[in-house]
Parts: structure tokens; C-alpha cells; sequence
């Protein structure tokens, strides 16, 4: 035991000698001290990099006023910019507003006290697509025309919806109660035309013409053409037919008057008669249908008048 405690009390001492001997050198100078270089950025080094940190902030100060300024140019708010305003129902824009690139969109309105005005400087067109981006349907507003493709075209009236215009690839439609036509040539049709009733406006003459061609009018139940308050005229150049193949033709007048006949003469034994005039006439009529006056005598003259007929 007593050589134990020996040992150890000889390996405090050791140590703490070694600690005193660690001690003793860490407290002594240092030669080498004096000649270290000291740590940091000195010289044209640090001016630069004070150079480079002004410029920087001043970058930043310019970059924020210009941000500013366009902010307060442009309008910006918390609901949009300038004239654009983002709402609950869509985006409203006030004044003009002019799109480059296209614009897609559900429904297009204006205010109340407003028109809708699109404008362009060719033309405006508004297109129609399906569901496979086909098109169906193309409105065109130009400089020359006003150009619609579609299949039906129809135009509506605003109280009721009913359909004043349609057209489509087999027939036009016109729902209007009347149809006027205030060109200076009147309306041309280049085939026929099929209509219950055609009327003048009042105190106008109604007139149907053909200059070139002949003026058929027929239904299957008759044609009837009334003047209540004027005449009634039908003029052409060569022949004027009226033909009823199953019924007669009618006319019912105070005075029927057929002009420009021509008169054939007649030769009576009384010498009083060569002396008088010549009022009454008898209207004979030639084999094919051709009429003539006759002067009326006793008896029938048209056999003695008949030479008008061989002219015929």
C-alpha cells in the first residue's frame, strides 16, 4: 500500500510540473508578434468597394422612384390600373382602350348611358367557333361592305322577337308588315315572285312594268286588281292577252270603250243617207278574233266591211 501511494503522489507531481511548464509558455512574448499584417480592407481596395456601395444605393433609390412614379402614372390602385377595373362580375374598362393581341371573352357590355363602340382602322370582325375550333359563323364591318357568313341570317325585332329579315341558302324571308322601296328604278326581281298582295302607298300610283319582256300575273284562283280611287291602266307594245280557260271574262262598267278600231265603210242606195253623218257604228268581229266597226244600217254590214278582215 505504501508503495502504491508513493506512485501516485510522484505522478501529481509530474503533472503539476507540466501544467506550470504549459503555463509558463504560453505567457512568454513571442518574437514573431511584431511582424504579423493586420487583418481588413485598407486602401484604393476599401475606396472601390465604398464606390460600389454608393452607386448600389443609388440604383436602388432611382429604381424605387421610377416604380413610383409609373405607379402613379399608370394609375394603379387596389382594384386595377388606369381605366381597368377588376369587380365581382368581370373586369370594366372606362374610355378607350386599345388591344394588340387578341381578346378572348365571355360577354362584351356598356354602361347604361352609354353606346358600344368597336372601331378599327380596316375592318372589325367578329368570329364563331365550335367546340372543336371550327368556324361557324363570321361577321365582317368594312371600309366597302358589311359581310355576314353564316348558315341563317336573321335580324329580330326588339319588342317581341319576331323575325322581320331571315335568309339562309334556300330562301329570304321578309316578316315585316310592310315592305317599302323608295329606289328611284322601283324593286327588280329576275325570276318570278310570289305574293298575296301588292300595294301603292297612298296617294301613289302602283306600277308594274316589264320594258323588255312580257308581264305575267297568274294564280290559281283568279287575279284580281283593283283601283278604289283611280284608273286602272294596262299598256303594251305588241298584244295584250286575257284568257280564262274554264270560266268568262267580265267587265262590268257604265261606259266600255274600245278605241283605235278601225272602220270599215258601207255604200247605202239612199241618197239622204250619203249626206248624213255617220253616228252609229256596229262592232263586228273577223274569224280570228280581230274586231272592227261597221257603219250600222238596216241590217248587218259586216259582210260588206269584211275586207278588214283579209288585212288581219
Amino acid at each position: 500500500m505504501d508503495r502504491s501511494t508513493n506512485l501516485d503522489i510522484e505522478e501529481l507531481k509530474m503533472t503539476r510540473e507540466q501544467y506550470i511548464l504549459a503555463t509558463q509558455q504560453n505567457n512568454l512574448p513571442r518574437a514573431e508578434n511584431a511582424h504579423l499584417y493586420p487583418v481588413g480592407i485598407y486602401g484604393w481596395r476599401k475606396r472601390c468597394l465604398y464606390f460600389f456601395v454608393l452607386l448600389l444605393l443609388v440604383t436602388m433609390i432611382v429604381n424605387l422612384a421610377m416604380t413610383i412614379w409609373i405607379l402613379k402614372v399608370m394609375n394603379f390602385t387596389v382594384d386595377g390600373m388606369g381605366n381597368l377595373r377588376v369587380t365581382k362580375k368581370g373586369i370594366r374598362l372606362e374610355g378607350i382602350s386599345e388591344f394588340l393581341l387578341p381578346l378572348y371573352v365571355k360577354e362584351i357590355h356598356s354602361r347604361k348611358d352609354s353606346p358600344l363602340v368597336l372601331q378599327s382602322d380596316r375592318n372589325v370582325t367578329v368570329n364563331a367557333r365550335n367546340h372543336m375550333g371550327q368556324l361557324t359563323g363570321q361577321l365582317t364591318v368594312g371600309a366597302d361592305a358589311v359581310e355576314a357568313q353564316c348558315k341563317r341570317f336573321e335580324v329580330r325585332a326588339s319588342e317581341d322577337g319576331r323575325v322581320l329579315f331571315s335568309a339562309d341558302e334556300d330562301e329570304i324571308t321578309i316578316g315585316a308588315e310592310k315592305l317599302k322601296v323608295t329606289g328611284t328604278e322601283g324593286a327588280v326581281f329576275g325570276h318570278s315572285v310570289e305574293t298575296p298582295h301588292i300595294r301603292a302607298e297612298p296617294s301613289q300610283d302602283l306600277r308594274l312594268e316589264s320594258p323588255t319582256r312580257s308581264l305575267i300575273m297568274e294564280a290559281p284562283r283568279g287575279v284580281q286588281v283593283s283601283a278604289a280611287a283611280g284608273d286602272f291602266k294596262a299598256a303594251c307594245r305588241k298584244e295584250l292577252h286575257l284568257q280564262s280557260t274554264e270560266g268568262e271574262i267580265f267587265l262590268n262598267a257604265d261606259t266600255i270603250r274600245l278605241g283605235n278600231l278601225p272602220t270599215g265603210s258601207f255604200s247605202s242606195s239612199s241618197p239622204s243617207s250619203s249626206h248624213s253623218r255617220q253616228t252609229v257604228y256596229e262592232l263586228c268581229v273577223c274569224p280570228n278574233g280581230k274586231l272592227y266597226l261597221s257603219p250600222a244600217g238596216v241590217g248587218s254590214t259586216c259582210q260588206s266591211s269584211s275586207n278588214i278582215c283579209l288585212w288581219s
